[in-house]
């Protein structure tokens, strides 16, 4: 058996993150929220009319206090290049980001990513709510519309075919990689969903299955580890590519860059066929070059492809059959166990699985992108600056408070995440110490503090303690009072306590 990803453990300082533990302050925090908005409302003289549209109004006493009025619920219709029209449930109050969203998670529409929303010709803001667009309404047709590539919207594409080609393998989910985490839905479920006859035959025996496993009965004597792993790694995973890699003639020289071309990959398929493809502006096409000779002439005949799945499907029949199978079982899992979550779940024991080739896997482990944004390459974050401005937003209507909480929420588990990078980081020993005459390259090393205060069990429970009375005054959300981000870390057997930096202190870092 081997330990996944070193054995990490995160805690964050807040109610809005919590990583292995229990969920109760965020619960509680909650209910006093609600508790502080029912007694607001009750304290607040207004009357409720029902106007025509049959949307609730109310009339508030107090002129400078915002009306809000709840959202509306309706269905749009959505036309995709290649695709019969369909139908998509929206509320008033999402963002047309979202919709971005929903359909690179669909099965039919997954591949796409360099597209925009264009209603009656004129292309939606991603961050524009529905309900401020002119005439959205009920059964309102939106084009998906291809739009040209740079360089960032390739990488994009690129890694996210590469992520949907690997969306059902285990190993991601034990390794906590991505963001995704390990779930037990499809081991309740058999791996499937309960169909009508599984249904009945479940009814006829009230649901119980009589047949106790044996590792279980009082007779066995070895207490077996497999158990807690998943019941469906056994099953074997479809091979799409057997490589899908950046190509060695990268980068364009400038002469191919007025042609449009902005980066090369290479591709090596299961029917034994290698092939080397351009991607430009335009879209992607295969290329005559080969591993020694660069030849950028496209194929005959010549085929642009906008979507790199659709050229892969032209020229190899089993990508095009694993790949759709693979989406097909994608979308049949449960939701949370298709989505990236940012309170990741990180198992102490792994099966052992086989090591295979993935050259992006590899390019992130021989980048150093710590402290950068992975969608704002060359740009370090500001992490106290950030906490601090999404908890000064307003939080006097529904709408506020639901826009603060998400803000919150999004920037503390990015700050989680990149804890998590740094700490592995330091205790690897990737990065040097800050004073180069210590051993340790940890910013500040405590566990001589408590030398004649308990030792190491002393210094290993005080983080943890320090983190509490963070999140309690966090849980208080008192105006004006300010915390720093706080999150404690177990990587390799050491307790990492991460913070943000205090302005103006070690700013030349």
């Amino acid at each position: 058996m081997k330990q996944t990803n070193e054995n990490i453990s995160t805690t964050a300082n807040s109610d809005y993150t919590e990583c292995n533990g229990h969920q109760d302050d965020l619960i509680k925090a909650r209910k006093d929220s609600d508790n502080d908005d029912a007694a607001t409302n009750t304290s607040s003289s207004s009357s409720t009319n029902l106007n025509n549209s049959g949307l609730v109004s109310s009339v508030v006493a107090n002129p400078n206090e915002l009306i809000v009025l709840p959202e509306s619920s309706f269905n749009i219709r959505i036309q995709s290049t290649g695709l019969d029209t369909f139908e998509l449930p929206v509320t008033s109050s999402e963002l047309v980001q979202e919709i971005h969203q929903v359909l690179m998670d669909k099965e039919e529409t997954c591949h796409r990513t360099c597209f925009s929303l264009q209603l009656d010709g004129i292309v939606l803001d991603n961050f524009t709510e529905l309900k401020n667009i002119d005439n959205l309404k009920e059964g309102t047709l939106l084009k998906v519309i291809e739009e040209q590539y740079t360089v960032r919207e390739v990488r994009i594409h690129v890694r996210h075919i590469n992520e949907l080609i690997h969306s059902c393998d285990l190993i991601d989910l034990y390794n906590g990689s991505n963001g995704y985490s390990l779930c037990m839905v499809n081991d309740i479920t058999n791996g499937d969903i309960a169909s009508n006859t599984d249904r009945k035959k479940a009814a006829e025996t009230n649901g119980f299955d009589f047949n106790v496993p044996e590792y279980l009965l009082p007779s066995q004597k070895d207490i077996l580890v497999t158990p807690l792993f998943t019941t469906n790694n056994k099953s074997r995973p479809l091979l799409c590519l057997k490589v899908l890699s950046y190509s060695g003639w990268n980068p364009p020289n400038g002469s191919r860059k007025l042609h449009g071309d902005l980066m090369y990959l290479q591709v090596a398929t299961c029917e034994e066929k290698s092939f080397h493809i351009t991607a430009s502006t335009k879209g992607f096409y295969v290329s005559q070059t080969t591993e020694e000779k660069f030849i950028p002439k496209p194929v005959q005949p010549k085929a642009i492809f906008h979507s790199l799945v659709d050229l892969l499907n032209n020229i190899s029949p089993i990508f095009k059959k694993n790949f759709a199978a693979i989406q097909r079982k994608r979308c049949t899992k449960h939701p949370f166990e298709r989505i990236q979550i940012p309170c990741q779940i990180h198992p102490w024991l792994s099966p052992r699985f086989d090591h295979t080739v993935d050259y992006f896997r590899a390019e992130d482990a021989n980048i150093n992108k710590l402290g950068h944004e992975d969608h704002i390459p060359g740009q370090v974050r500001d992490w106290n600056e950030e906490l601090q401005i999404t908890k000064e937003l307003s939080k006097k209507t529904l709408p506020e408070r639901l826009i603060r909480e998400r803000a919150m929420f999004k920037v503390h588990s990015d700050f989680v995440a990149a804890a998590i990078r740094g700490c592995q980081a330091v205790v690897d020993g990737n990065i040097m110490a800050i004073n180069p005459g210590e051993e340790s390259n940890l910013g500040f090393d405590v566990k001589e503090h408590y030398k004649d205060f308990g030792g190491d069990a002393a210094a290993h429970a005080a983080p943890t303690n320090d983190l509490q009375g963070v999140r309690a005054l966090n849980t208080i959300d008192l105006e004006g009072l300010h915390t720093l981000g706080t999150a404690v870390v177990d990587y390799r057997g050491m307790r990492v306590t991460a913070q943000t930096i205090v302005p103006g202190k070690l700013s030349l870092l």
